[in-house]
């Protein structure tokens, strides 16, 4: 197993911190080798920011990634950016509010931040999107992934945050439900 990710967005989303969880995920709680490069544009907040995240079950030699297996994206920027390094069969993941896909590649779309606005706070947006991330991927585990959440927030916050990633991760599990449902020709049915 080796997946390559590629989380990218802009300063202020808690990018670096969604690939922090899913690269710990891997790491402490699905046992996996994992490797985790973030990069900053000159601004913090609202500059164009990316993580990189590897996760293998076996040694990861060279961190940097040039062509991801996931690629997710949280800002039409970051998107415009990356969309062409994406790997022919890799899996597109976007914030449906915030980016506009270009082309006919297939992509998975969560409203992430209209979801977190919901919740009571515009800044779990990216947990909602490990939660969906994970769901559609499979890259993480589950309980990694929710336990990962718990401890990696700020103490005060882990029940919201655990509700955001839970509304990631049913999203996912109805968009694939529906995604099954339209490829068995099931009426009525909108992926």
């Amino acid at each position: 197993m080796y997946k390559q990710i590629v989380i990218t967005g802009f300063g202020g989303q808690g990018v670096v911190l969604a690939g922090k969880i899913v690269g710990q995920a891997a790491a402490i709680v699905d046992k996996l080798e994992s490797t985790l490069v973030q990069s900053y544009g000159p601004e913090s907040r609202g500059g164009a920011c990316s993580a990189q995240v590897t996760i293998a079950d076996g040694p990861i030699y060279f961190p940097y990634i040039k062509n991801p297996d996931i690629l997710v994206c949280m800002s039409q920027s970051g998107y415009d950016k990356q969309h062409h390094t994406l790997k022919d069969d890799g899996t597109l993941v976007i914030e449906q509010d915030l980016v506009k896909p270009v082309g006919d590649r297939d992509y998975y779309a969560v409203p992430c931040t209209r979801y977190a606005e919901e919740i009571g706070h515009k800044m779990m947006a990216n947990i909602i999107m490990v939660g969906f991330m994970a769901g559609i991927t499979g890259a993480i585990s589950l309980d990694a992934a929710r336990s990962t959440v718990e401890k990696s927030v700020p103490k005060g916050t882990e029940e919201k945050n655990l509700k955001a990633f839970e509304r990631g991760w049913e999203h996912a599990q109805a968009t694939l439900k529906g995604r099954r449902h339209k490829a068995a020709g099931k009426p009525g049915v909108v992926a």
